[in-house]
């Protein structure tokens, strides 16, 4: 009978996810899926644009009937032919389109990197707010616990007269209003759960536990996210695409060889028929050396662009800076806050413990013992809160730093 149990119980413990599980489940959800797709979308396309440069062969044939036969022209017959052509030079354009795509393939993959970097931060945020509202949960209980063996106590006093009604409704109002601050915790609960099913792709069920290594915050960090070095190689993308219009001031090159075969029939015999097949072979030259200025505004349009992102790069890059130096002093602000929570967590439960005897005893009123009840409840939901919230911290720093968060779970 208890392997039964065991084995009905055995899908709850598989199902639990620490944070490091959770994080790895978010790294092949859709977005990030869509995102791979596209990397190696333009994989393939830069693959299809450097065949498109490899000497290219075609093949075709004619049919060809006329009613006025000459020497040149037969009353029908049929052309077949093979042709070999080749992109000898094309202003540069080439090396250029060539560039271009290799800094947006780095782009890409950047792009990817600090997404998956963004969604592990997501789902570190989800972790330890369902782990504060589980703390607010569990101290939310024990305060009603609290709150119903003390309404007990003081329904007893009033069933034998030695304690008015009042007493009795004041606490049972907290009870009332303490439950329903319960039941918007649960709700809260359900919804970060909804959240991290949405981002994981699939239904969660969450084990404490997981912490963010400990991180050097005087060390000399820097901001170096991926989202960064994205933007860099996007800037680099364009000023190869600005070059590649300036190709349109430089000649083109192009080798063509052509093998025909001529099938010929004459309605008149006396008319000879000087060759079966031809070979043509031919280097093309084409420059355009006036066309209204396009050229020169297509090249300005692009280097404009060029411009306008590496302005916005910097901007960036300066705003990255100040968002880690940012998350550098919250950290050390939320050390301060731990150690101030455990502090008022220390004075409240002593309060508390003093209050609850005078008020045993008839010394203090109801009032001011439910307040030392709150309060101390309060300080322990705080506590939590703020030492998930320096876990938080952490991970921002690794975040901002440009460093993998998923590496710095324990």
């Amino acid at each position: 009978m208890k392997k039964i149990h065991l084995l009905f119980f055995l899908p709850i413990f598989l199902w639990s996810q620490d944070l490091s599980e959770l994080i790895n489940i978010s790294q092949k959800n859709k977005l990030i899926q869509s995102s791979q797709e596209t990397v190696e979308s333009i994989k393939d396309e830069y693959s299809s644009v450097k065949r498109s440069y490899l000497p290219n062969v075609s093949i075709g044939t004619s049919y060809q009937n006329t009613n006025r036969e000459s020497q040149n022209i037969p009353a029908n017959g049929y052309t077949s032919y093979a042709k070999v052509g080749l992109t000898l030079y094309d202003g540069n354009k080439r090396y250029n389109l060539f560039k271009s795509y290799k800094s947006y393939i780095k782009s890409s993959k950047e792009n990817l990197s600090a997404l998956k970097n963004e969604v592990a931060l997501d789902v570190v945020n989800y972790y330890y707010q369902y782990l504060t509202l589980e703390a607010q949960k569990d101290a939310k209980q024990k305060e009603i616990e609290q709150l119903k063996s003390e309404g007990n106590r003081v329904k007893n006093f009033v069933d034998v007269g030695s304690a008015t009604t009042d007493e009795y409704d004041k606490i049972e109002s907290r009870i009332q209003s303490s439950i329903f601050d319960l039941n918007q915790i649960e709700l809260n609960i359900i919804t970060v759960l909804h959240t991290l099913e949405y981002v994981t792709g699939q239904e969660v069920s969450i084990t404490a536990g997981s912490a963010i290594k400990d991180i050097n915050a005087n060390s000399d960090l820097k901001a170096q996210r991926p989202d960064l070095k994205s933007l860099e190689y996007n800037i680099e993308k364009l000023k190869y695409d600005a070059r590649q219009e300036k190709s349109g001031y430089l000649p083109k090159i192009t080798l063509d060889n052509t093998y025909s075969y001529y099938d010929r029939n004459y309605k008149d015999n006396s008319i000879p028929e000087e060759y079966k097949d031809q070979n043509v072979f031919t280097v093309n030259l084409s420059w355009d050396i006036f066309n209204f200025n396009s050229t020169g505004k297509k090249y300005s349009a692009k280097y404009k662009e060029y411009l306008s992102k590496r302005s916005n790069y910097e901007y960036q890059k300066k705003k990255a800076d100040t968002e880690l130096k940012t998350a550098l002093k919250t950290y050390e602000i939320g050390k301060i806050k731990v150690k101030a929570a455990k502090a008022s967590l220390k004075a409240a439960t002593s309060v508390y413990d003093s209050i609850k005897s005078k008020y045993q005893n008839g010394l203090v009123d109801n009032v001011t013992f439910l307040e030392a009840l709150t309060e101390k409840y309060d300080a322990l939901s705080q506590l939590k809160s703020s030492q998930y919230d320096l876990e938080i911290n952490k991970a921002t720093i690794i975040y901002y730093s440009g460093k993998n968060v998923g590496d710095y779970i324990e």
